[in-house]
C-alpha cells in the first residue's frame, strides 16, 4: 500500500525529478487543455477528489520522506486545479495560471506559508490550496476585464 501511496504523493513519479512542483504543475496544466472535466461541476469535483487523496496520501509518506517533502507533488497538482475552476479553457489562460500559481506557491505571501505548520498532509495540501485560491482570485481578474 505504501507504494501506491509514494505514486500518487509523488504523481507517478515527477516529484523525483529536481523542480518536480513546477513539472507537476506543468502536467496539470497539459491534462487541464488535452482533457477537459467540462462543466464547472466536474472541474470541482475532480478538484476535491485530488485534494482528498493528496492530504491521505501524504499523511502516509509523511512517516517515509518526511514533513512536507519536496517528492510530494500532489499539492502542487490541486493547486493548479483550484487555479484553473471555471476559467477559459485555452492555452493563454493556463499558462498565466500556471505562472501565478508558481509564484503563489513559491513566495507563499498572505498567510500560506503559515498553513505549512497544520499538521501533516493537512499542511502539505493547505498552503498549495491557498496559493491556488489567491492565482484564481488574480486570473479570475485577468480573464473579466481581458487584461493580458
Amino acid at each position: 500500500m505504501i507504494k501506491l501511496h509514494k505514486l500518487v504523493a509523488s504523481v507517478f513519479g515527477i516529484g523525483y525529478a529536481k523542480g518536480g512542483g513546477t513539472y507537476a504543475s506543468m502536467v496539470c496544466c497539459i491534462v487541464w487543455i488535452l482533457i477537459p472535466a467540462g462543466n464547472v461541476y466536474w472541474q470541482v469535483f475532480f478538484t476535491l477528489i485530488v485534494c482528498g487523496i493528496g492530504v491521505w496520501s501524504s499523511n502516509v509518506v509523511d512517516a517515509f520522506w518526511g514533513k512536507d517533502s519536496t517528492k510530494v507533488v500532489i499539492d502542487e497538482v490541486a493547486g493548479m486545479m483550484i487555479t484553473l475552476i471555471a476559467m477559459p479553457v485555452n492555452w493563454k489562460y493556463v499558462a498565466i495560471g500556471l505562472v501565478l500559481f508558481r509564484f503563489f506557491d513559491i513566495v507563499k505571501p498572505l498567510f500560506i506559508r503559515s498553513m505549512e505548520k497544520l499538521p501533516k498532509g493537512w499542511g502539505v495540501m493547505a498552503d498549495d490550496v491557498l496559493a491556488g485560491f489567491y492565482s484564481h482570485l488574480v486570473l479570475m481578474v485577468v480573464v473579466r476585464f481581458n487584461l493580458l
